[in-house]
């Protein structure tokens, strides 16, 4: 059974960190991208950072960018994102996604979601 489980969310001050991990499993993560997403209530789902299969290309949105680092193992099936100075804006469910394009066609997995509260 194929699956993503993001966890690590929770309740963080401004300026705070958190570390979120997502773990897959039921296929071999080595040859998709990772991704992290965030959905807030009443916005649409964005893209906070990505990284390639092989772990050497990152990419961040400029809102992130600084603060935010996605890493991977690829041993562990697992992705990261390390979240810093986290802002109040940055309250929202977080999600992971696994894709790849196999002869034409894109192949994608998502987690359930974990939640990620910036609050006094």
């Amino acid at each position: 059974q194929v699956q993503l489980v993001e966890s690590g969310g929770g309740l963080v001050q401004p300026g705070g960190s958190l570390r979120l991990s997502c773990a897959a499993s039921g296929f071999t993560v080595n040859s998709y991208t990772m991704s992290w997403y965030r959905q807030a209530p009443g916005k649409e789902r964005e893209l906070v950072a990505s990284i390639d299969s092989s772990g050497e290309r990152t990419n961040y949105p400029d809102s992130v960018k600084g603060r935010f680092t996605i890493s991977r193992d690829n041993a562990k099936s697992t992705a990261y994102l390390q979240m810093n100075s986290l802002k109040l804006e940055d309250t929202a469910v977080y999600y992971c996604k696994a894709v790849k394009i196999e002869w034409g066609r894109v192949i994608d997995y998502w987690g359930q979601g974990t939640q990620v509260t910036v609050s006094s």
